[in-house]
């Protein structure tokens, strides 16, 4: 069920049992190969996930249709501050920031970005009231045919398979099957749409830019769809930052730091960046579809009972989903250090800055 293949390698999982329906015993050991990765990597690529190939040829059509405008009509789709919808311009954000680290180069990040997310039409069966500026609506370009119908598709599909991972999660951890529903029932789910590239003579290109920053993702867990283009790094347990590709047709699963709050670190949020390539000058086109899952906005996250040893105290505080989905926002997108609850993760950061 699960594959190693180098040094330092991204474990390939299938998760085919969960999907298809497979025994208790093929389940089982889907289950245990993600504990040893969530414990050892932090990052999976997931094969098996029943989401079909179209469904990522349409939102690789909808990327280029949408990020091949002329920026005067991209920033029309610009959302109000504190709007997670809608476009983000190249180097606006810092993502260190939502950890409280600032940019060894004062560099913002190079990527651009289009962002859509779970609305209150999205939870129809739920009867409490959905804060409208989390739970915003959808800002959707007028003169990209076909980019709605596409994106939607890929936020239904990654939408099921993030709710299938986690499944797997309760079970790895030993808990009930259906431990994480009455956390995910409004999820604050978003899909972000990431295209690294600049137009010529926008900026002197070297080897120290960066497209998108350290950072460990927010919520509970990260699909992210991309392209194979070197670029994406993830820091390994020995302080060094690897290179990771996906392998054809999987997807790259992540965990965020509520996951890494639940587990109380037994399964860590794992620090990762974006370089992508810089070939004769230029910089290598790359894309990628970040799927957010990341709980209910009301829920309190605090450190299960199984993952604190008798004796010891929780490494976190409980939180709030929306208190700590604010504070990692303010930090990359309103450019206000993130200092306070991300010392830890701030650390690795820190310490594999001269790599």
């Amino acid at each position: 069920m699960i594959t190693m293949t180098a040094p330092f390698s991204v474990p390939i999982i299938d998760i085919s049992p969960y999907v298809l329906g497979g025994t208790s015993d093929e389940r089982a050991a889907v289950a245990r190969a993600m504990d040893e990765a969530c414990r050892t990597v932090g990052f999976i690529q997931v094969v098996g996930h029943g989401i079909p190939a179209e469904a990522a040829d349409g939102l690789a059509s909808a990327i280029d249709s949408f990020f091949s405008q002329a920026l005067a009509e991209k920033k029309a789709y610009v959302a109000p501050i504190g709007i997670n919808r809608g476009y983000t311009a190249p180097k606006s954000e810092q993502l260190s920031l939502s950890l409280g680290v600032e940019s060894a180069n004062r560099m913002n990040d190079f990527f651009e970005a289009f962002n859509i997310g779970a609305d209150p039409s999205y939870y129809p069966d739920y009867d409490g009231e959905l804060p409208s500026g989390d739970y915003s609506e959808n800002i959707w370009p007028a003169n990209v045919p076909g980019f709605r119908e596409c994106v939607n598709r890929w936020f239904d599909e990654a939408g099921a398979l993030a709710r299938i991972m986690t499944r797997i999660f309760a079970d790895a951890l030993s808990l009930p099957k259906d431990f994480f529903v009455g956390y995910t029932d409004h999820s604050l789910d978003v899909l972000r749409l990431n295209n690294y590239a600049l137009p010529p003579g926008d900026i002197t290109l070297d080897g120290e830019l960066i497209g998108m920053g350290e950072h460990t993702d927010f919520g509970i867990v990260t699909l992210l769809w991309a392209d194979r283009v070197r670029g994406l790094q993830v820091l390994g347990r020995d302080g060094s930052w690897n290179d990771v590709l996906p392998a054809p047709g999987a997807m790259l699963v992540n965990l965020g730091d509520l996951t890494n709050r639940w587990t109380n670190e037994r399964w860590k949020s794992t620090l990762h960046r974006v370089k992508p390539p810089i070939v004769n000058g230029a910089i290598e086109r790359r894309r990628s579809a970040a799927y957010f899952h990341d709980g209910n906005i009301d829920a309190v996250i605090s450190a299960l009972p199984g993952c604190v040893e008798p004796g010891d105290e929780p490494l976190y505080p409980p939180i709030t989903v929306g208190q700590h989905i604010f504070g990692k926002l303010n930090g990359s997108r309103n450019l206000v250090s993130n200092a306070v609850g991300t010392e830890r993760e701030a650390a690795r950061v820190k310490a594999a800055g001269s790599e």
